[in-house]
């Protein structure tokens, strides 16, 4: 036999590295599309949740929001979590098929995904440019903190878990870090904002029908579609790309819909959330629990959802949250921070590499520092220019308040 001349094993090595470079580099990208269309079904959930004079504010907010987000976790917030700025030549940045170029890509749209999530809970009410501000004071500095001290090991907390507990927090696709912190947020936000006008009757609480259940529901599905882009490809290369993220999600997905279903009374808002907040869970252990874990996970999350919601409606007049973003994602995500310290162990069936204690005390990491901040940063930003808008713009609607248009003209 013929021996491989060095130089032809050298340009076969080569080949093969700029094959795998590639090809995660477009694996994370299409990750990051995925998520991003996930914004569109931010947008629709709000539009068919919220009244008919408020649907153009809607829209408008979540792809501002998503521009704004861009803008200062490319120059802050993106540094803040991962040390790493883009003030060097493009030749360097595109440097290995551009990978961390398209990294950043795949994360903004997951930080801007925090402000997408509070937007929901202070539908109807808000003042725009002071949201707007607000909005990116916490994708530059306060998300990125948090998400830093997780994903990245920032400032020892995770070498502490794991030296103290036996494992770090495992939070592999942001049940805690995206959907917990965007929702323990917005309920800053929604205590500061107060309740709507109209919500209270002769002494009860009244809950305002959603103007659209279609666009509802249109929002719900495109979420779930792209959730899948949102967990999976958290991996964020090929060679840790997991089937079993995969089938965890959809598991999770459908324990949240039959639950939703059932307690809900087949109410269609509660049903198309119902997936959302399975989804919302199993974020956390996707990629540890056994499938019937993740299914228990996303069930569980379910009734989570129509049982606070509910009470919410009912009960709390300081808390007027709109779609649910604080039970949905702040609780649900807490829950999901939980669960994977449950169902992720090897005794339920799970991959382990987990503990009970790690995930509980990350999981309460995330909801102090996010309620805190939450109330800090929409204090502030109220005290400063106020964020509702008048009872006479309330009454109008932001559409036309704020934008000076409505959703439908017949002109």
């Amino acid at each position: 036999m013929c021996a491989v001349p060095l130089e032809v094993l050298v340009d076969i090595n080569s080949a093969v590295e700029t094959l795998v470079a590639s090809s995660n580099t477009y694996f994370i990208l299409m990750g990051a599309i995925m998520v991003f269309a996930m914004h569109a079904g931010f947008a629709f959930l709000e539009v068919g949740t919220v009244r008919l004079k408020n649907q153009v504010n809607a829209l408008v907010k979540i792809i501002t929001d998503f521009g704004v987000s861009a803008l200062v976790y490319f120059f802050i917030g993106y540094w803040v979590a991962y040390g790493s700025t883009f003030f060097i030549s493009a030749a360097e940045l595109s440097a290995n098929n551009g990978y961390e170029l398209v990294k950043f890509f795949f994360l903004m749209t997951f930080a801007a995904a925090i402000p997408a999530i509070i937007s929901g809970g202070v539908a109807e009410r808000a003042k725009f440019y002071p949201m707007l501000i607000a909005a990116g004071l916490i994708v530059a500095l306060v998300y990125p903190f948090f998400e830093g001290l997780i994903w990245n090991g920032n400032y020892g907390f995770q070498a502490w878990l794991e030296a103290t507990f036996g494992a770090p927090f495992n939070d592999f696709a942001g049940s805690v870090v995206v959907h917990g912190v965007g929702g323990w947020l917005a309920l800053g936000a929604v205590v500061v904002l107060g309740l709507r006008k109209g919500r209270r009757k002769e002494g009860k609480l009244v809950a305002f029908a959603p103007s659209n259940i279609p666009f509802l529901a249109l929002g719900a599905w495109i979420l779930c579609i792209g959730w899948f882009g949102f967990n999976v490809m958290s991996a964020q290369t090929l060679d840790g790309i997991s089937g079993l993220v995969a089938v965890n999600s959809l598991m999770a997905m459908v324990g949240g819909i039959i639950t939703a279903m059932i307690f809900g009374k087949k109410d269609p808002g509660f049903i198309h959330n119902g997936p959302l907040a399975g989804l919302v869970a199993v974020c956390a252990g996707s990629n540890l629990m056994h499938p019937i874990g993740a299914l228990a996970t996303g069930a569980i999350a379910g009734v989570i959802f129509v049982v606070v919601f509910s009470y919410i409606q009912n009960k709390l007049e300081k808390v007027d949250d709109v779609l649910g973003v604080w039970p949905l994602h702040g609780i649900c995500g807490a829950w999901g921070g939980i669960a994977a310290g449950v169902f992720g162990l090897e005794a339920l069936g799970g991959l382990g590499g987990v503990t009970f204690m790690s995930q509980l005390i990350g999981t309460l990491a995330g909801v102090i520092f996010a309620g805190v901040a939450g109330f800090v940063v929409y204090g502030v930003v109220n005290a400063v220019s106020g964020i509702r808008l008048s009872e006479e713009e309330e009454f109008n609607g932001a559409d036309l308040s704020v934008h000076k248009i409505g959703a439908v003209n017949e002109d």
